[in-house]
């Protein structure tokens, strides 16, 4: 029997489908695919009406953009268009797990998602949201492009590495491995430090997106390096931002909130400190998470209205 001569110009996607880890098509979800060839995850949250402002949202380390749905929801509400991707190696993007070649792959990977969506939507004002890793990853993406951004909302990000688990002695520990055994585990997260809302802790537990392999040697070394370059790029900010932190925060410690607040150059910030509450603040306490919505609505209102008086229709 013949077939038909193969089509030269056929993308080769059509004809072997790059699949996501849990093995469903790109082809078939949204996506981009950044500088190194990889396709990532995209997700895309849109108003009914044209939107006033731009969101990306930033996810932490071993999770996923669909766990921000109900903070992505409540910016919708405000006539925002929000979007984000699985960072590379994590949630439904390729990557190994949990490992990157270099932290400024992810920077670069959130400036080309930016860049798209601002030639889609041109002289829309935009905003980032990160959350712990994601909020590392959100200021060093601001520090490199002084005035492009209107503001910023940090929730427990990563500035200052818990003093537990870091010490010159662990430092240095980590960098010899590095050399020699990359890929060995330093333990999983505790789920239990994430939050005191039992019900979160379990809806985490049970999210097959999550990645539960533990840190990796390599990945420690470049959360480490996330670190020492965040603190340099601090005194380059100059956007306005609102920080919200839990005292009891024992991944991310939250003198960096501190150190945040003290080294930005921004005018216009604002720090809420909630004493006792743990890592993620948007899946806490009730009167916690409450609390984030209600401040991270205010704050976002109040300066999409002034990001947008200059913004053409």
């Amino acid at each position: 029997m013949q077939t038909a001569p193969e089509d030269p110009f056929r993308m080769p996607e059509e004809r072997s489908p790059r699949l996501t880890p849990q093995n469903i098509p790109y082809q078939d979800l949204p996506h981009l695919v950044n500088a190194d060839g990889q396709y990532l995850f995209c997700r895309y949250w849109k108003p009914s009406g044209a939107p006033r402002a731009l969101v990306f949202m930033s996810h932490g380390a071993g999770e996923h953009c669909g766990r921000y749905d109900e903070l992505a929801q409540m910016l919708v509400g405000l006539g925002l268009l929000v979007f984000a991707h699985d960072h590379i190696g994590h949630g439904q993007s390729e990557g190994e797990r949990m490992v990157v070649s270099d932290f400024h792959v992810f920077v670069r990977d959130v400036l080309q998602h930016v860049d798209a969506m601002q030639r889609d939507h041109p002289g829309l004002p935009i905003f980032l949201l990160g959350h712990s890793m994601g909020g590392a990853i959100s200021i060093l993406t601001a520090a490199e492009r002084p005035g492009h951004f209107s503001g910023m909302v940090l929730i427990s990000p990563l500035v200052v590495a818990n003093p537990d688990s870091v010490t010159l002695f662990k430092v240095f520990a980590a960098k010899v491995l590095n050399l020699v055994l990359p890929n060995m585990s330093l333990g999983r997260i505790d789920s239990s430090v994430l939050s005191r809302n039992k019900t979160e802790v379990d809806i985490y537990n049970a999210d097959p997106l999550v990645c539960r392999e533990g840190v990796k040697v390599c990945f420690g070394i470049q959360l480490l390096n996330a670190v020492s370059r965040v603190e340099r790029a601090l005194p380059r900010l100059t956007l306005p931002f609102l920080l919200l932190q839990g005292s009891a925060d024992r991944l991310c410690d939250s003198r960096g909130a501190y150190l945040l607040m003290e080294s930005a150059k921004s005018q216009d910030k604002t720090l809420k400190i909630y004493e006792g509450a743990y890592h993620i603040l948007h899946k806490e306490l009730p009167e916690v998470t409450g609390s984030v919505f209600r401040e991270i609505n205010s704050w976002v209102s109040q300066r999409t209205a002034v990001a947008g008086t200059g913004c053409p229709p």
